[in-house]
């Protein structure tokens, strides 16, 4: 990435979505040192509107191509220079962009794949907010990474925690030596406490009203069920090439402590802060400085006691599902995930009860041959696959609907 000394251009794929404006605050706390340079957004015209008339971006891209001629007319009469682009493809072209320095790679799910793919085949700086796209491309991401020198820094707050705890230079992809261990964190969702016979008439609306975090509705549900967590140890595998074995979740509900590090002499390494977002995105801009953030201080008194527990793998079998991805490796990530976001649309749509989520990923899994996901046909064809199966599953249940 560029020194202080020069202006770092950036790229916010995904810039309407809770990352997006989190990075835009720390961005903008920054300007001597940062310009927005792109901006992108699946569907959210109006927000993207209002960002292009704060940031003047070089560049906007919505994926749908009428919102973003109506975007374009509208930048247009407002006397904006801002140029509109359309569709997926958009995406790889602003994260490839030859004047863009890093990525904020934060579009939810598999649709954010490509553009980052892009980003690393171009070398640039990449601030990984979509855990999705290395979960379901594994190794072929890591080896895009390595082979077109580009610069990847986790920004999920528990894998930046592992990455400010591991000894320098952390390279992502690289195994640190003497670490024994990783503890991912979780909260624990808004059911930790709730009876499990309770579960099967959750509404989406009391899935997605996290008690620690702001998030976006899909990441919300997976944190409800812990999948996210199961999502982020395989993804803790893949950054920071550990076997399986050696990641592990501890619940912590306060949410202060964001992961620790273990280390063969017993040292256990820790990073504290509020539950704030703008924290792991000022550290992943500013790597290896600092940056102003917006943070307020953790007040470790008024925080009181900080309590760990295990998982409860009955309440919380999607994350047994991921451990089980994770040591089966080749395309059993991609399916999880792509089963994931097939029964969590479901869900958040109604046609799915929300116990019934592992239920649906479970079957899917169970039905696939694991293969190589050696390149992005491999990955692609086994979200293909997934995906079919998912809805056939959904197809398969009592009381279901197309």
């Amino acid at each position: 990435m560029s020194s202080h000394t020069n202006v770092v251009r950036v790229a916010v794929l995904g810039s309407t979505g809770s990352i997006g404006l989190s990075t835009l605050d720390v961005l903008e706390r920054n300007r001597d040192r940062y310009r927005v340079f792109a901006l992108a957004a699946h569907s959210s015209r109006e927000q993207l509107r209002e960002q292009c008339l704060r940031h003047a971006p070089a560049f906007a891209a919505l994926a749908d191509p009428e919102a973003a001629q109506r975007l374009a007319d509208d930048l247009l009469a407002a006397g904006s220079p801002t140029r509109v682009l359309a569709g997926p493809e958009a995406l790889a072209e602003i994260a490839a962009h030859p004047e863009v320095d890093a990525v904020m790679a934060a579009i939810v799910g598999a649709a954010g794949l490509p553009s980052s793919l892009a980003a690393a085949r171009a070398g640039k700086r990449i601030l990984l907010a979509n855990k999705e796209a290395l979960v379901m491309s594994g190794p072929l991401f890591m080896e895009a990474v390595r082979a077109g020198g580009a610069t990847l820094i986790p920004v999920d707050s528990e894998h930046n925690a592992v990455f400010q705890c591991m000894p320098a230079p952390c390279i992502a992809g690289q195994r640190a030596a003497g670490v024994r261990r990783i503890l991912l964190t979780a909260s624990g969702g808004p059911f930790l406490r709730t009876p499990a016979a309770e579960l099967a008439d959750v509404t989406p609306e009391q899935a997605c009203a996290h008690p620690r975090w702001v998030m976006g509705r899909k990441i919300s549900v997976d944190s409800a069920t812990l999948m996210n967590k199961g999502l982020e140890l395989i993804e803790a595998c893949l950054l920071f090439d550990l076997p399986p074995a050696q990641v592990e979740v501890v619940i912590h509900p306060q949410s202060i402590v964001h992961s620790f590090v273990e280390y063969l002499d017993g040292s256990m390494l820790a990073q504290l802060g509020n539950p704030d977002m703008r924290t792991p995105i000022a550290h992943a801009l500013g790597w290896p400085e600092r940056l102003a953030s917006g943070v307020e201080s953790l007040d470790v008194v008024g925080a009181g006691r900080l309590e760990f527990e295990a998982p409860d793998l009955e309440r919380f079998p999607a994350l047994q599902l991921a451990r089980t991805a994770a040591e089966a490796a080749g395309t059993a990530p991609t399916v999880l995930n792509a089963a994931n976001e097939i029964a969590v649309e479901a869900f958040l749509e109604g046609r799915l009860a929300f116990a019934d989520i592992p239920a649906v990923i479970g079957n899917v899994l169970a039905q696939h041959r694991v293969g190589p996901a050696a390149s992005l046909e491999d990955v692609l064809a086994a979200d293909a696959w997934a995906r079919r199966q998912a809805r056939a599953e959904l197809g398969a249940r009592p009381g279901a609907w197309a």
